[in-house]
Parts: C-alpha cells; structure tokens; sequence
C-alpha cells in the first residue's frame, strides 16, 4: 500500500507521520534528535482513538436546566444547533452579567503549534468579543512567576534562560540538584522540540568529572548512568537545608562578603535572620537537620563543598508547587550570591533542568513563532490556581501579589485547551465548583473528564488533522506541521469554530484578520523569519520551509552566562529590581505585610509536612510527579501508559517498610486517603524512596464514584490552597495521608468511557 510522510511536531518531539490508507500508522522521530521520546508512539492510537468525540452533543440535564454535570447523557446536534447555542449563550451572559460573567478558560499544553494555539485562540476569540475573566500564572512555576520579579526582576531563568549547558560542561565541578534531575520530565517542551539534548549532556558531564548531588526524597531523581550522591530529604524542607547551609557559610567567613555587598541589598537584614535575632532561633546546621532529617555534618559538608570549587545550584519545578513554595526558590538565589559565583561561567543559579527539556540548551536568542494577541478590554484576571475559590465564593475579596482583588461571579466558562480535571488540586472540591456556572462550553478531541462535564461539547481536531508552524524558544529548529489524515468525524479545528462563532457575533474580520488557516502560517513563520533577520539571521522564505518541514536556527554566536554582564558592572546593567540588585530582603514584598511571605526567605513550615501535628493522623507524605509515559493527562487512555498501571490503577511507589507495616505486597491494590477524599492505586515497593513519603504520577483520567477516585488520579488527596498571598500558586506537594490494602472487590473503572449518547443528523454549517 502506498505510504505518505507530513512532517509534523509534539511537545514530546518532532517526527513524522506516516500514513497508509488514510490511517496514521506510526511516528518517526526527527532525524537530528538523538534521544526521541516513548511518547511518539502513543500519538497514532490516540489520534485514532474510539474516545474521540465525533460530533458537536449538548448535555441532557443543560437543556432540562439541571446543572449536575456528571454522568449524563449528550445529545448530538448539528454544527449550526451547535454553533448557534453558544452564540446565544455568550450573547446572553454578555448582556446580563458583562465581560465579568465569562471565564475564559485553557492551559498551554494543546498543541505545540501556535496558530492552532487554544489558549491563544480562546483569548483572541474572547477578548475581541467584548473581555473576559483571563487566567494568570501557571501550574507549573506559578509561585517563582510572581516572586522572582521582586528578586532578580526577571522570570527568565525559570523559564529557560539559565547558564548554557556548554558553560557547565567547560567551568563547573559539582552541581547541586535540589529536586534532583529526572529525565523522564525533559522528554516534553511547550512549542515542541527537535533534539532531546538533556541526557547527551548529562552523560558528558560525568564524563567530565562534575560531581552531582541529588537533594531529593527519592533515588529515581538521580540520572540512570549517573554517579551522584544522593541526599534525602523530607519533603518541602529544602529551605531549611539552604538556610542551613548559608549559616554554616557565614559562621565560617566562607561567604563571598564583596559580591552581597556590590550585587545584593537586603543581606543585614537576612542575616539577622539566619543567627536568630529575629525570632530566637539559630538557622544552624543542627537546627536545619531536625527539620529536614540530613544530619548536620552533611549540611556542613555540602556547603564547604560548593563554596570551594566552581559550583551550579539548581531546582526543580517541584519544589515551588507547595505551600510557602516561594521560598525555596529566593532562599537558593540567597544562598548562591553568598557562595559568590552568580554570574560566572559554570556558576551560581538555576531552575528547572530536568523539569522541561531544552533547559540550558545553547541557541541564539531569537523570536519564535507567535499567534499575536489583542489586550483584554475588561482587565479581568485571576490566579490560575484559583478557580475553585473563584467559582464557590464569587464576591469573596482575595490578596494577589501586593493588591486587594475581588472574585467575579461567573455564568459561563469556555474552555478550550487542557484539562482542570487533571491540573486542579482538591478534585472534590472542584467537583462542587463545577455545578455553579450556567453554561459550560468545551472544545476537546476526545471524551475526557472536562468534556464529560461540559454542557456544549464541540469536537476538535488534533494536530495531525490541521496545518501549523511550531517551534520553542531554546529549540535550535522551526518547524512546519502538515495535516497528516482528515479530520476524525465531524471534528473542526479551533480557527475555524471560533470564526464560526466570530461571524454570528459580527466580528469575524476582525478575529481572522481575512487570513485563512495556511495564510496564517505563513504569516506567523514569516513574522519570526522578519525578526530572525532584524537580527542577522537569515531564514528560508515560507514556501521552502514548508517543503522542507523545518528549518535549521544557527548556532549560539557566543556562550550564555546568566547575569554575567550584571557581575561585570552591576551600575551600568542593573536588574529590573527597585535597587537594581540582588534582593536578599525585598522592600516591596515586607511592605505587603503576608505573615505567609515575609520581607527574606523564611522557613514557614506548612501545614502538611511530615514535621506537623497531623502527621500523628496522616503519616505519609504524598509527592506528586510529572508521569514517564504522558503528558499530564494527555493520552492516558494509551497502550504506553496503560501498561504502566497496576490492576488497571495508577501505581503508587511506597518504602518497604511502610508497606510493611501495612500489610500491603507489591502490585497490591490499596486505598491512599485523606480527609479531602482518597484514590484507589497500584502498590509498587522501592527501597530507593524514604520512609514516610509516597509517590504518585498525576494526569489518570479522573474516575469518581462518591469521594472516592476509582482509577487514581492524586488529585482527590492535594490540597486546594495558595502558596502564599504573595503569588497564590498551586500546592499540590504540601500533602499529607494513609494507605491501607483494598480489600473489597475492585470496581470497574469507567474513566475510559464514551457517555450515552442520542445520535442527531448532519451539520450543515
């Protein structure tokens, strides 16, 4: 049979599609990648997938006017009925309630190409429509997003403009990993990748000699193949070990006291801090261990040793998503300017190797490929993570990051890119959330646990079905993404349903601009190919790119270093902070007056950690990861990552001996629980995984039956609270629980199910 090849891109990587008879067939990873991801080879049987929604549906109980929205049956309807009912639905709401009644809901992670961009698309769509009430922050690093403007006045190095992996390879002797470096979270990058650099540079740096330190619960945080020391740590403790740390720095005259005083403000005040005169304890070694469980001639030891040699100080993602979680991140950035190599080749700070691919990749700094975005005429926005709050208590006011902010009272959610239902903590409590909306639209391709909660579904086509232009910021490629296979069903993409939608409301020009699918990438690529050439990089013009499928970014033209022009002449380039410098201890945020987030980094201790009170009631720690064989929630009902499941539930890694003293074997079924609600799961023993913490994946496609989550999804048991007044941020790490063995009867899983469905005739839009 005859064979077609699209090039086309995943977050998970670059490939190409290959079609036979009109069905994909397989994935071929980019040519130049030399450690393509697993996940390519789900893509086929998801886009394939008898879960995908096949035609416009509204939900039963939405027309008879009730709003509980699970477990019923959809009615299909055509595209015009369709189309015409949430024209009708956002009309109304607009009229009654103004721009304050419509969330605009998506997360970034629905396609890596950015004209097909959801979350893009819904906010164009929305904002041009009148306004909206927009999502800020994200899951991912929503607590470092707000804090680290005070600190350093730039989110960058969280986001990828860290020191170039050249740099480490070529100056530093030991990096510290607090997080530890798990490579299966650098298989995926938001706007895709073309080459998986992360395990190619881990292997040349111990090649190299680089010692690696590991500072994490759990010894599957160490690289395979890598020779590090590993130091295990009670969970959300890690701030109690840097500060530590700099103590021990600063009673030995270790610190590097020249560059706190030119580069930094605030250092008196933190040291006050650090000796105990503000609250009467000493944040020495012996203190930092009884909160973090590493003994004291550890703590001493590792910061003699970073303070000696050329050192990188790093942290994962994670570390930031629990309560207080801002303070890992400005007490790491305090302890390497203490340390003094901030600004060097090889030295000072990081965050996120291993938390996303490309993390440290060498490449010019370049525009990408953008959809651009109009302003967002109502200026209404909340927290990301605040969803729950917003929809339970509209009225109530709230702190956000120096400013008193009320929640609106929203009739109408549009969603259309990823998946709450898998992002959200306290899935119970979001539960009760999602029966207080009128209406709830969503786009979506498959039958999820989002669109088996919306009351107007509208089926949406994947990437393969669609042409785009994706590519990211520290990925040295762009790339085209042919439509590969037709669209499954009735499935049309977003572009095309919101300018549907944009012509009933009147303003169809103005959303598409007069350009149609293929004119908008070619206007996309060659608005980055102009930029590129603005800065004397040369692009091939679109119509060769698209024959190509990619094209080749040059490369770095010089070595990043981050701040390294700052350490030069902090006075002549200042960072964007109010003193232009380092702030060890921030005017601004003290003068917001959160006891959650004081003035200097702080050990607050939450009120879930294994050092609390209610770990006499709840004696495990649950951690929750990024999963090895998704991404997220995505493609979870897929072979890859259901052969990964224990009896069809998501496992949960335990120590022996807590299992143990359970009564609980390996690939036991058992109940983890709460007073927030409890997850059925696969028990998987590991000896390399502290005593008193739990491990589990997110991203299992929620499966309620009462409080009960009958498949696994983590979520039931995390708790739904800020970080801090400061950045109101998720923390999801900050949770306490129990396990016990399952003994009853395991039920069915049903999160894998297409609802009852009413079929209806052809759409005629």
């Amino acid at each position: 049979m005859t064979q077609t090849r699209h090039p086309s891109l995943a977050h998970w990587g670059a490939f190409t599609a290959v079609v036979e008879s009109g069905r994909l067939i397989r994935c071929e990873p980019f040519v130049a990648d030399a450690a393509p991801s697993p996940m390519l080879n789900a893509i086929a049987e998801m886009v394939h997938s008898p879960l995908r929604v096949k035609r416009p549906a509204v939900r039963r109980g939405w027309l008879e006017g009730n709003r509980d929205r699970e477990g019923d049956e959809y009615v299909e309807v055509s595209w015009d009925e369709a189309l015409d009912r949430v024209a009708g639905e956002l009309a109304r709401v607009r009229r009654d309630h103004g721009a304050a009644g419509i969330f605009g809901g998506s997360y970034g992670w629905s396609s890596a190409g950015r004209v097909h961009h959801a979350r893009s698309l819904i906010r164009r769509f929305l904002f041009q429509g009148g306004g909206c009430v927009d999502q800020i922050g994200n899951y991912s690093w929503g607590a470092a997003q707000f804090l680290l403007p005070h600190v350093i006045g730039t989110t960058s190095p969280v986001s990828g403009d860290v020191t170039d992996w050249t740099s480490v390879l070529r100056h530093t002797r030991v990096i510290v990993a607090f997080g530890g470096l798990p490579l299966k979270n650098a298989q995926v990058t938001s706007g895709g990748a073309g080459l998986h650099s992360l395990p190619g540079y881990l292997a040349q740096a111990r090649d190299a000699g680089i010692g690696l330190v590991v500072v994490s619960p759990t010894r599957a945080d160490i690289p395979p193949g890598m020779d590090a020391q590993w130091i295990p740590i009670r969970p959300n403790t890690d701030t109690a070990l840097m500060l530590g740390m700099a103590h021990t720095l600063l009673s030995e005259s270790r610190h590097d006291a020249s560059f706190v005083h030119t580069h930094c403000v605030g250092f008196d005040a933190w040291v006050a801090y650090l000796r105990g005169d503000v609250d009467g304890q000493v944040k020495d070694a012996q203190w930092a261990s009884s909160v973090t469980g590493i003994g004291p001639d550890v703590i001493v030891s590792l910061a003699r040793r970073v303070v000696a040699q050329r050192s990188l100080l790093t942290a994962a993602w994670a570390l930031q998503r629990a309560e207080h979680g801002e303070q890992p991140y400005w007490a790491l950035i305090a302890l390497a300017a203490m340390v003094g190599q901030i600004g060097l080749p090889g030295g000072g700070f990081a965050f996120g190797h291993a938390s996303l691919n490309s993390i440290g990749q060498p490449r010019r700094r370049l525009p990408g490929p953008e959809m651009p975005l109009p302003r967002n005429p109502a200026g209404l926005a909340i927290p990301v993570a605040r969803i729950a709050d917003m929809l339970l208590a509209p009225g109530t006011p709230y702190a956000f990051n120096g400013a008193e902010h009320v929640y609106p009272d929203i009739k109408l959610i549009y969603w259309a890119g990823g998946n709450p239902f898998h992002h959200h903590q306290d899935q119970n409590r979001l539960r009760e959330a999602w029966r207080t909306p009128e209406t709830v639209v969503v786009h979506e391709s498959w039958w999820t646990p989002l669109a088996r909660r919306a009351d107007i579904v509208l089926p949406a086509t994947t990437p393969l079905e669609r042409c785009d232009v994706g590519g990211s910021a520290h990925d040295p490629y762009v790339f085209a993404m042919h439509r590969a296979v037709v669209p499954q069903g009735e499935a049309r993409n977003d572009f095309d349903i919101f300018a549907a939608l944009a012509r009933r409301a009147g303003f169809e020009d103005t959303f598409t601009a007069g350009r149609s699918e293929m004119d908008w990438c070619r206007h996309v690529y060659e608005g980055m190919r102009a930029g590129c050439a603005h800065r004397g990089v040369p692009l091939p013009a679109f119509d060769a790119f698209w024959a190509q499928g990619h094209a080749a970014l040059p490369p770095a033209d010089s070595e990043y270093v981050l701040f390294e022009a700052f350490r030069r002449d902090p006075a002549a380039r200042p960072l964007s902070t109010p003193s232009g410098r380092i702030e060890l201890h921030s005017r601004t945020i003290a003068g917001f007056d959160y006891d959650d987030c004081p003035g200097h980094p702080t050990w607050l201790p939450p009120r879930e950690w294994l050092g609390a009170a209610l770990a006499g009631k709840w004696p495990l720690h649950l951690l929750t990861q990024q999963p090895k064989h998704r991404l997220h929630s995505q493609m979870d009902p897929a072979a890859l990552s259901r052969n990964d499941k224990i009896q069809g539930r998501e496992p949960i890694s335990i120590n022996p001996d807590d299992a143990a003293a359970r009564g609980i074997g390996n690939g036991d079924l058992v109940r983890v629980y709460n007073d927030r609600g409890a997850c059925l799961a696969g028990a998987r023993l590991d000896a390399g995984l502290m005593a008193g913490v739990v491990i589990m994946a997110t991203g299992a496609w929620s499966d309620p039956d009462g409080r009960l989550d009958r498949h696994g999804n983590p979520n039931v048991l995390t708790a739904d609270i800020g970080t801090s007044r400061l950045a109101q941020g998720p923390s999801a790490q900050s949770a306490l629980v129990d396990i016990e063995r399952y003994e009853a009867p395991a039920p069915a899983m049903r999160a894998w199910e297409v609802p009852a469905l009413v079929a209806a005739g052809p759409s005629k839009d």
